[in-house]
């Protein structure tokens, strides 16, 4: 939960039914508010459970922003803006718009703006995309820079990159993809998608390598079991000798590339990093986790898994309950 008590990283999909409930409920406070601070207040509080259960709705951002403004809460719409723009990816150049200033008689032209320029709703998002001349150039140049190790900014890339895959761009929803696990690793159903779509261009290594990841982030997901039964129906069905899953060295040299695709600065690639230590297998996970870079020492563990490691499977579930938050 961040600091002012809304937005819980918790949420793991939007749920659009409540979200609309609750905006409805502020929206019934403003009508009867006459000047009555309480239900100003409540509806301040039905706001931001609206866009605590649908964060992809515009009209619930609008609405919370309007009672910031109706209150003079400056601190507080600059909050929701900072919000905004991490759910849009963390962009260097539009977090510094809000710092020192009082933006209580702008705050919400900011947010139309934010909107005009990326709606939040995938379908309006793609439309727009597919109308500007370079519109998936720009689109595929910027996500590369921005932060979407947010929870809710993952998803929302994610329901993005499949108008983009839709759209008859293949390559560069693998490309994308692949930045957005390397940011957020837990991610299963990204992973699943990755997967399918490498199983249709029949790179079965590679759609095995993304099942297996989403199994060890979400233990329920069944993907890597259809997959088998997929590829022995393949064999039986005669075109080929049967499929052998990928080396560890092959799982390995994937891990890596993953890991390494992860925003550090000036940091040794995991490669070179597991060879570090021969005597404590583990320092190296810990000093990347004590540096914040969880992600990193996911991969990390992740690899040590697939050599046989003794304790790294232990070491991958504490850092997924990390991710988690």
């Amino acid at each position: 939960m961040r600091e002012d008590g809304f937005l819980s990283e918790a949420l793991q999909h939007p749920r659009r039914s409540l979200g609309n409930r609750y905006r409805s409920q502020a929206e019934k406070f403003l009508r009867i508010m006459e000047g009555n601070d309480k239900n100003l207040s409540w509806a301040e509080q039905s706001a931001k459970q609206s866009v605590l259960y649908d964060f992809t709705n515009e009209e619930n951002w609008k609405i919370l922003i309007k009672i910031k403004v109706l209150m003079r809460d400056s601190e507080g719409a600059r909050a929701v803006l900072a919000d905004l723009f991490s759910v849009l990816g963390r962009d260097p150049d539009l977090m510094e718009q809000l710092a020192d200033r009082d933006i209580i008689d702008s705050c919400e032209g900011m947010l139309h703006a934010a909107f005009s320029n990326d709606p939040l709703d995938p379908d309006n998002w793609w439309d727009k995309i597919s109308r500007e001349s370079g519109g998936m150039d720009s689109f595929s140049e910027r996500l590369k820079g921005l932060d979407v190790s947010d929870q809710r900014a993952n998803i929302l890339f994610s329901r993005r990159l499949e108008r983009v895959r839709r759209g008859g761009f293949e390559d560069v929803f693998l490309e994308l993809t692949r930045i957005l696990l390397s940011q957020r690793p837990i991610n299963h159903e990204a992973w699943e998608e990755l997967g399918m779509m490498y199983e249709r261009r029949s790179q079965h290594d590679e759609a095995w390598l993304c099942y297996d990841q989403a199994k060890s982030v979400f233990p329920d997901s069944t993907a890597i079991e259809r997959f088998k039964s997929r590829m022995e129906s393949i064999v039986g069905g005669g075109e080929g000798g049967p499929w052998i899953a990928p080396s560890i060295s092959d799982r390995a040299d994937f891990l890596d590339k993953l890991g390494n695709l992860t925003k550090v600065d000036q940091y040794a690639e995991i490669g070179e990093i597991v060879e570090d230590d021969e005597h404590d297998p583990f320092s190296k996970i810990e000093r990347l986790r004590a540096d914040g870079k969880t992600t990193e020492a996911f991969f990390l563990a992740r690899r040590m898994v697939a050599e046989g490691t003794d304790g790294a499977a232990e070491k991958v579930s504490e850092i997924l309950q990390e991710l988690e938050g």
